[in-house]
């Protein structure tokens, strides 16, 4: 395996739109309507992956490896489509989860055929997929790879347990980012976005998905079974900081240039984005709180009626051998879903390839795993209240 030199352009997340459209599409989940539901018996296809070794898949820009002197190439798809004989038609027509669903979603609800066998999405967008019976589950005999490698913190979020219809893309955690430099302290507490030295300098994430869990752990919830009443606790908390003038703003990614710039000293972040900022900043830190963080997942899914279910299978599955998956992780600089990756990337003769696998932001050591949940997801019956309230809050 040839493992790329250099780090890639900056990082591919966007901001998740999650706000009216979310609602929306929560309402849409939670009233039951009729049409929306497919029962399991009729998401199949006739699966033609014997006659027709190809596939569609659909995912986020930026968000696999390239080559180093053609960056139209993508070595681990490369890979995959030689030995397996398998063309993939990659298509990165992914920027927002809520602009994603309103594409797809009238042929799902509708019974009728995407395009597309395989899709990244969210996984709070993949638990209304999941919820609506709009994916089909996965065969792990086809899956050995996934079987054996997959993270055991990621393998049964409550949405999907026992992943039998989502396995994670990459992953992620949702912590706190401040310039250590500027500030002239260290964070380890969530509590600490309020202290006084911070006033009009802190920034929270915009979107209720990606806010809620992190400011939940630092009451001391286990977000793997949180109630309303603390998602009422965090907003109370929340609205008294806004009114105090603690909280500079609400953002989606433009968080990293309020920090890059020093209009922000702490702020809500992506453990990925930041691995790109340190490389400019070194004073740049990321902290998993002393009371927890997130993490979560933009995982694959085979939708209803894909004609090609089998390849798809095996595809995934071949983007959890270690070796693929490293070769992967060096490039994107998230969460690597896959742990036995870090031995490859250990033994890379890079020596910044190399490194990547102490870095902890792409494989957490144990304190920080310890220190790691997967959220349950926002129901259908609480998104449109949730939405109302959080996004009143925000300003949106």
């Amino acid at each position: 395996m040839a493992l790329p030199s250099k780090r890639p352009s900056p990082s591919r997340r966007t901001l998740l739109r999650t706000l009216g459209a979310g609602a929306l599409v929560g309402g849409l989940a939670g009233c039951g309507v009729p049409a929306a539901y497919v029962p399991p018996g009729e998401r199949a296809a006739a699966d033609l992956t014997a006659s027709d070794k190809r596939l569609t898949w659909a995912n986020w820009p930026l968000y696999i490896d390239t080559d180093d002197e053609d960056t139209t190439r993508r070595p681990t798809l490369e890979a995959f489509e030689k030995r397996t004989g398998i063309s993939v038609d990659y298509v990165e027509e992914i920027n927002d989860n809520d602009e994603f669903f309103g594409k797809i979603s009238p042929s799902l609800m509708n019974h009728q055929r995407t395009g597309r066998d395989l899709i990244v999405i969210s996984d709070w967008m993949c638990a209304r997929f999941v919820r609506l019976g709009w994916v089909q589950e996965m065969d792990r005999a086809r899956q050995p790879n996934v079987t054996k490698y997959l993270d055991p913190l990621l393998r049964s979020p409550a949405f999907d347990p026992g992943r039998k219809f989502t396995v994670p893309w990459q992953s992620g955690i949702t912590g706190i980012a401040y310039n250590r430099r500027r500030l002239g302290r260290e964070i380890r507490h969530v509590s600490e976005l309020w202290a006084s030295d911070l006033k009009g300098r802190v920034t929270l994430l915009s979107g209720l998905d990606e806010a809620f869990a992190l400011l939940m752990q630092g009451n001391g919830v286990d977000i793997t079974r949180w109630t309303a009443d603390d998602f009422h606790t965090v907003c109370d908390q929340v609205e008294k900081q806004v009114s105090k003038g603690q909280i500079r703003r609400f953002t989606g990614n433009d968080y990293i240039k309020d920090l890059a710039g020093g209009d922000v000293l702490a702020c809500q972040a992506y453990s990925g984005d930041v691995i790109q900022l340190q490389a400019d900043d070194p004073d740049i830190r990321f902290v998993v709180p002393e009371e927890g963080a997130e993490l979560w997942s933009e995982s694959l899914m085979i939708p209803n009626l894909a004609r090609h279910k089998t390849n798809a299978e095996r595809l995934i599955d071949h983007y959890y051998e270690p070796e693929a998956a490293a070769e992967l992780a060096a490039w994107v600089n998230y969460v690597c879903p896959v742990p036995a990756a870090q031995d490859v990337l250990a033994s890379a003769k890079d020596e910044e390839t190399a490194a990547l696998a102490e870095d902890p932001l792409i494989f957490p050591d144990a304190a920080m795993r310890e220190r790691l949940a997967v959220a349950r997801d926002i129901t259908s019956g609480e998104r449109v209240a949730f939405a109302k309230r959080w996004n009143a809050i925000a300003g949106l």
